[in-house]
């Protein structure tokens, strides 16, 4: 996913970059773990895919580049030690059929397992188109419409009606495309042992659900405000619709269809499954306190899955695109769910933009787990699907994302290139300082060493960055796609930071 899920400065900035970097050093081994033959249900190996993989394996590339500067590709096992993160599994596809498969490291590193191509793995908010399929499947049979009030067919609950809902109502369109104006961007999910709420408690924000009542706080349809919240609220009415529980029901729909064999929308995960289940890991690279969390917001957060899966709802995905296949959907309705409905977003998918390769998309970002799908429409309909268990798995990810997009020319995925700008020494001590973001549990430092300036937050890890200048007022990093423009007031002295990604732009205060 280009755009979609990392954490900075807190909840309220979680969609502004998809990198999160720390300068650390692991305490786990990253030995790769692929298996010496090919399961029967995955591709065989041949000697171009063994150089394509070799060539992304030793050339993970970093966010930013410095132009006149030589580009530094790095080792896949290496970055897996730097950033904490055990395990790693890739599913590789094109012209319709999965081409390579390679597992990395380990599903549970106390233990000695390794992550093989059938490790199950938390796919996070994956499952959100995933479950949009299943949706349209319904609206395809007449039994729900895209644009009528939800309203009308929740039958156990319904969306409490405020002075945003007066004229504009939360339609089924609006909540797939995340413009229902719905709150709550992601779950946290359940730790082990914790009691478990019901679908009807997760909405009311009653005990012991762990996230506020779900509401509607903006006018529906007039912003895109990512919501998994909407998408619990689509969850009750696929239940009230058809009586059915939905991980039976998106099994009946979606997953059985495909051939996704080794996925499960099951919620506590069935124990038969444990054994084959990625352990999660935090930024330290310690076990998630419990093992994985449990996730009853199933259509936004509960897929459990392979990244071969993955790559088979993809297929299908641009299959029934180019009206080769229809076992979920019809080619108009494929059409429609691949159509910006609000900003980069169709019904389920993040798109690219319309003057763009058409590339559809999503992330994933449970306690522990980064994902990420990114497909192509057009022949030969490339595409791939990385999923890690370590909390740091979003900066690696995207690293093996760049990589495989220069393997394959791409015309995504990037580095952006800087130009480094001279300064006065002098004048560095001015840019030094606290900057805060309202609601933020901590503000972002910015520090002068010697001659050199290093911003530390949250989103970057633990450690300092080094913060380069472009120009007096604009400074990047190269480890994130970021660039940090500083502001001045009438005096010259500097009094915000406004920090841009490709996606947001966030205002962070001088407090001191």
């Amino acid at each position: 996913m280009k755009k979609i899920t990392a954490i900075l400065f807190g909840a309220s900035l979680f969609l502004l970059i998809t990198l999160r970097v720390d300068v650390v050093h692991s305490i786990v081994p990253a030995a790769d773990a692929r298996t010496p033959t090919a399961s029967p249900q995955e591709p065989s190996r041949d000697a171009e895919s063994d150089a394509r993989i070799k060539r992304i394996e030793n050339g993970l590339l970093p966010a930013a580049t410095i132009k006149g500067q030589a580009v530094q590709t790095m080792n896949l096992a290496k970055r897996m030690k730097h950033y904490h993160v055990p395990g790693v599994s890739i599913a590789f596809f094109a012209d319709g059929k999965i081409s390579w498969t390679r597992a990395y490291g380990f599903a549970d590193v106390a233990i000695g397992r390794r992550v093989t191509p059938e490790t199950l793995f938390q796919s996070a908010s994956i499952s959100k188109p995933a479950a949009a399929l299943g949706v349209l499947h319904l609206v395809q049979e007449g039994k729900l419409s895209l644009d009528e009030d939800v309203n009308l067919k929740l039958r156990s609950w319904k969306i409490p009606e405020n002075e945003f809902t007066k004229e504009q109502k939360v339609t089924l369109r609006r909540i797939l495309s995340h413009s229902a104006g719905m709150n709550i961007q992601r779950f946290p999910g359940y730790a082990a042992g914790e009691p478990l709420p019901t679908t009807v408690q997760i909405l009311n924000g009653e005990k012991p659900a762990n996230t506020v009542p779900i509401r509607v706080d903006t006018v529906p349809g007039t912003i895109w405000r990512y919501s998994g919240g909407g998408y619990v609220a689509m969850q009750l009415l696929l239940s009230d619709i058809t009586g059915k529980p939905v991980p039976q029901l998106l099994d009946e729909l979606v997953l059985r269809p495909i051939g996704m064999t080794h996925s499960t929308f099951e919620e506590p995960l069935p124990k038969n499954l444990w054994s084959s289940a990625a352990t999660p890991y935090r930024e330290d690279g310690q076990p998630v306190k419990g093992g994985w969390h449990t996730y009853p917001e199933i259509t936004p957060a509960a897929l459990w899955t392979t990244p071969s899966d993955i790559a088979r709802m993809a297929i299908e995905v641009q299959n029934e695109y180019s009206e080769k296949s229809n076992k979920i959907l019809s080619a108009d309705m494929m059409h429609q769910m691949l159509t910006h409905q609000k900003d980069n977003w169709g019904l389920g998918f993040e798109l690219e933009s319309p003057e763009h390769k058409l590339r559809f998309s999503h992330g994933g970002s449970n306690e522990g787990f980064r994902c990420t799908l990114q497909a192509y429409t057009e022949a030969p309909g490339q595409g791939v699907v990385i999923m890690t268990n370590g909390d740091q798995g979003w900066n690696l990810l995207n690293e093996i994302l760049r990589a495989v997009s220069k393997e394959y020319g791409w015309p995504d995925f990037q580095p952006q290139e800087h130009v480094l700008a001279k300064m006065d020494t002098a004048l560095l001590s001015a840019y030094a300082g606290a900057y805060a973001v309202t609601g933020a549990e901590k503000p972002t430092l910015v520090t002068l060493k010697g001659s050199q300036l290093y911003v530390q937050t949250d989103a970057l890890g633990p450690g300092p960055q080094e913060l380069l200048p472009e120009s007096d007022e604009r400074f990047f990093v190269t480890s994130a796609p970021l660039v940090f423009d500083f502001q001045k007031d009438e005096k010259g002295v500097i009094t915000k930071m406004i920090l841009h990604s490709d996606f947001q732009t966030i205002e962070a205060k001088k407090i001191r």
